[in-house]
């Protein structure tokens, strides 16, 4: 089933869409916070944006700039500001298509379905994992956060994958360890502490303090923030 995220400022529209998108089998959701619309998207995942350009505190050109720094799924605008400069600022910003309000859902739905046929027939989306707003890009082991992309090194995107995976829990260094390297490659538990160190000044110079958070004499876990 694939899941298609609502941005849309009009509440009656958003509800609308959603409601006939679902007669088609598709899993939706509205967003409602419009200053946290790239931790939805992380949370949600979803295949497919319908982007309205209108939205309070940042707009449809930012957010799907900022989607774009996590992910290629198909955005789709819908604006009523059809003019040929909102067109070409939308594909020039990522978008897939522009639908121009009004608008028939038979139509919408129509091009929502093409896209979705284009873009997935013969790739996997994009896989994400979010947490607190960060969102971990496990295609090409980025991480962004607050607005700031950075590329992690192999190791300490398998340790944040790891911990991102086991949310809530403690994760022992033992396990770690056993997904950090393979049987034939043997490393001293004092490799382990380097690579936890050198993460936690990358993830400082975002501004990022204590997400990971030491359980002595267990392993590690991710924080609270």
């Amino acid at each position: 089933m694939y899941k298609i995220l609502i941005v849309e400022d009009d509440n009656t529209i958003a509800e609308e869409v959603g409601r006939y998108l679902m007669k088609w089998g598709y899993e939706v959701e509205a967003v409602t916070d419009f200053g946290d619309v790239l931790g939805h998207f992380g949370r949600f995942l979803p295949q497919l944006v319908l982007m309205d350009i209108g939205l309070p505190f940042y707009n449809g050109y930012y957010w799907c700039g900022e989607i774009r720094k996590v992910s290629q799924v198909p955005v789709i605008f819908v604006s009523s500001a059809s003019d040929n400069m909102n067109i070409v600022m939308a594909v020039n910003m990522g978008g897939d298509d522009f639908i121009t309000k009004p608008f028939d859902l038979e139509v919408m739905a129509a091009k929502v379905q093409a896209i979705l046929r284009r873009t997935y027939s013969f790739s996997a989306p994009t896989s994400l994992m979010e947490y607190k707003g960060m969102i971990l890009n496990l295609s090409d082991m980025t991480l962004v956060c607050r607005d700031e992309k950075i590329e992690l090194s192999k190791n300490e995107y398998r340790i944040l994958q790891t911990l991102f995976e086991n949310t809530g829990k403690t994760v022992t260094r033992e396990a770690i360890m056993k997904r950090l390297w393979d049987e034939e490659c043997f490393v001293d538990d004092n490799t382990l502490t380097v690579n936890i160190n050198r993460l936690r000044k990358k993830l400082e110079g975002l501004g990022v303090e204590e997400l990971i958070v030491t359980k002595k004499g267990i392993g590690y876990r991710l924080g609270e923030l």
